[in-house]
């Protein structure tokens, strides 16, 4: 007993991303080329549907090609086949039918899911190539066979040669009756396959550009297969003239035999006398006045000569009417009583209003898409400045708000990426999040001096985007500190009073690299830090439009955990460095210790001037002292000059001034890194 092979397809499979993955085999052995089985959700199979998909609407894009071999002389008032563009079209046709014939290996060839295995996940996959090949007998296979016989070529190079004296028009006729035959199935393979590129990948056309091109494309298509239709009818028309005409010469002088209306029999016995006597030109000619033939909607084919006019000129003259006849629906044709004619005209007018719905309507699906997102922050702009009005905001305020809506719009198109992050699986967030931060976090001179790659992955995985505009405050001084600020772009400036304090400003500007926000960091490790958030010691404001990303309170006290399995000091360092906080202490600390420094100086200065001064006027009095005098004068005053500036300093100090003393800048809390 044959037993059926399967591979399980769980929901969490991936789709290969190599293409020898694309191949599988049911004991996982190397084999031939010609004995592997596609996998139908591989790489593989999607690229070739997707370029058979094109094969398949160049297929029928060809085939009406031939409608337009048929040919009228004018000059000789007979009907001919063009061979030269005939055979053009055959070799056209020999290779879209060799693909077609490869397409129909590789469906022999290609897996598919049980139907009864579709519980959980996709299922399980078929790889028996018996069962493979049973299955498409009895689906598919004889629609495509159909579609790729080479029947065109069979009934010009081997049929019509076989036939005794055939004719030009029982030789249109026989390839216009393969052409219709076999255009049905070849049309019917498309349906098919753009399900299973729909299923597959989702989508046709991966863009909305495309999409709408997909579309209008195959708008075109229907547009150039009623032209040539009506081309194949207007000689056909031509041709169903002559013969009535011809048929009411019978019993003349010169009778009227159909192989006149042939270019290949122009050499008869007896042609070019019936030409002088014969009314058949006349009667059938488009341009006569009277016109005893009507010929309704196939006048312009004979009298615009389109019959009779080289290719390109006849095949844009055909696609322009049928683009026109399509888009009005048929109201720009004028039908005569002929019932063939009358369907005609019918089935244009229902053809056009169907795929007017169907193609035209995707289409315009697609163009929208590419503007939804627009006009959905239209419609929220809109309802922003009804809700301002309402609310009676201030005009600075509608302002603010009417520049943060448009930069987040310029950042971001519309597009929610939390919301896309969080439809995704875990590891995928977790690579995407990577990709976008590592190197954003690595511009951070902070993070840079971390060699711990696993950590820096861990505070990528928790990273917001932060947008703020001109003169938006991050946190002011004093309020709860919410999250940590690295700048990616854009400044912000750091200002803090010391908790108030007059006398005491101090500021700086954040750049791209800097960060705030670092008291957070010394809350979350600290061992007995409480559930209230720290206090900002500064005030931070955005001087232009600022892109940045944040660590909220909650994930960086789950970061922080990282953080103590570092035990370096290098960190500390860095974290000491680069902190503007323990940069304005550390400023404030060299300022108090200079002038410290400079008032020892001034006070040891003093000592050694009135120690001069006791030298020169003490009680042992001789000519060197004398000698000096002017020099110990000089000293003296500036003895007493310096004795008087420092009481007053004294004075001002001790009434409660700080102009000269530093306000006392606590020293910041230190990060517990061990």
């Amino acid at each position: 007993m044959n037993k059926m092979k399967y591979i399980r397809l769980s929901s969490t499979s991936s789709i290969p991303k190599t293409t020898t993955s694309n191949l599988i085999t049911a004991n996982n052995q190397k084999a031939s080329w010609w004995t592997q089985i596609f996998d139908p959700g591989g790489q593989l199979i999607s690229r070739w549907n997707h370029m058979f998909l094109i094969t398949c609407l160049m297929a029928l894009f060809v085939d009406p090609l031939y409608f337009l071999v048929p040919e009228i002389s004018r000059d000789k008032y007979c009907m001919r086949s063009d061979y030269g563009f005939a055979a053009i079209i055959t070799v056209w046709r020999s290779l879209i039918d060799v693909i077609s014939f490869i397409h129909i290996f590789i469906k022999f060839r290609t897996a598919y899911i049980a139907p009864n295995s579709r519980v959980f996940g996709r299922g399980d996959l078929v790889m028996d190539p018996r069962k493979i090949a049973l299955r498409y007998l009895r689906t598919g296979f004889s629609v495509d066979f159909a579609a790729a016989l080479p029947l065109p070529q069979l009934f010009i190079w081997f049929v019509i040669p076989a036939v005794r004296s055939p004719t030009a028009a029982h030789a249109n006729h026989s390839i216009s009756l393969v052409i219709i035959v076999q255009y049905i199935p070849r049309l019917f393979v498309i349906f098919p396959l753009n399900q299973r590129i729909t299923k597959t990948t989702g989508v046709i056309a991966k863009t909305a550009w495309a999409g709408a091109a997909y579309y209008i494309m195959l708008y075109m298509l229907a547009s150039h297969v009623i032209g040539a239709t009506w081309y194949l009818l207007a000689i056909e028309r031509q041709y169903s003239c002559w013969k009535e005409e011809c048929a009411k010469e019978k019993n003349m002088t010169y009778p009227c035999n159909r192989v006149y209306f042939d270019c290949d029999h122009v050499d008869e016995p007896g042609r070019d006398a019936w030409l002088t006597k014969t009314q058949v030109l006349g009667n059938c000619s488009a341009e006569s006045s009277p016109i005893n033939f009507t010929f309704g909607m196939y006048g312009p084919a004979f009298t615009e000569g389109v019959t009779s006019a080289p290719f390109f000129e006849k095949y844009f003259f055909c696609f322009w009417f049928g683009l026109k006849s399509l888009s009005s629906y048929g109201q720009n044709l004028e039908t005569s009583t002929s019932m063939g004619e009358t369907l005609f005209g019918c089935g244009v007018c229902l053809g056009g209003l169907v795929i007017f719905c169907l193609l035209i309507g995707n289409m315009q699906t697609y163009l929208q898409s590419t503007t939804a997102r627009l006009e959905e922050w239209r419609v929220k702009r809109r309802d922003t400045e009804e809700w301002m009005r309402h609310r009676q905001l201030p005009p600075d305020l509608q302002d603010k708000i009417r520049r943060f809506v448009q930069y987040k719009w310029l950042a971001t198109r519309g597009v929610d990426e939390e919301d896309i992050l969080r439809a995704l699986p875990l590891d995928l967030r977790r690579q995407i999040q990577r990709h976008l931060c590592l190197a954003l976090v690595r511009r951070v001179p902070f993070f840079s001096q971390m060699d711990d790659d696993q950590l820096l992955h861990v505070i990528c995985e928790h990273l917001v985007q932060s947008l703020s505009t001109k003169g938006q405050y991050l946190v002011r001084e004093g309020d709860p500190v919410n999250e940590m600020t690295f700048v990616i772009r854009g400044q912000l400036e750091s200002s803090t009073t010391n908790g108030g304090r007059s006398g005491f400003y101090n500021s700086i500007t954040l750049k791209a690299g800097d960060f705030c926000g670092e008291e957070l960091l010394t809350w979350v490790l600290t061992p007995d830090s409480n559930v209230n958030l720290p206090s900002s010691t500064r005030t931070v404001k955005a001087l232009n439009e600022v892109e940045a990303f944040a660590l909220r309170a909650e994930d960086l006290r789950f970061v922080a955990k990282q953080f103590k399995r570092l035990h370096s000091k290098k960190l500390q360092h860095a974290f000491r460095y680069y902190s503007h906080q323990w940069r304005t202490w550390g400023a404030c600390y060299i300022q108090a210790a200079w002038r410290r420094h400079k008032r020892k100086k001034l006070a040891d200065e003093l000592a050694r001037q009135e120690g001069l001064f006791q030298y020169y006027y003490g009680d042992d009095g001789n000519d060197q002292n004398v000698q000096h005098l002017g020099a110990t004068i000089l000293a003296s005053r500036f003895a007493a000059n310096t004795k008087r500036g420092i009481s007053h300093t004294e004075t001002v100090v001790g009434s409660g001034s700080s102009s000269l003393e530093m306000p006392k800048l606590f020293k910041p809390d230190e990060p517990d890194f061990s």
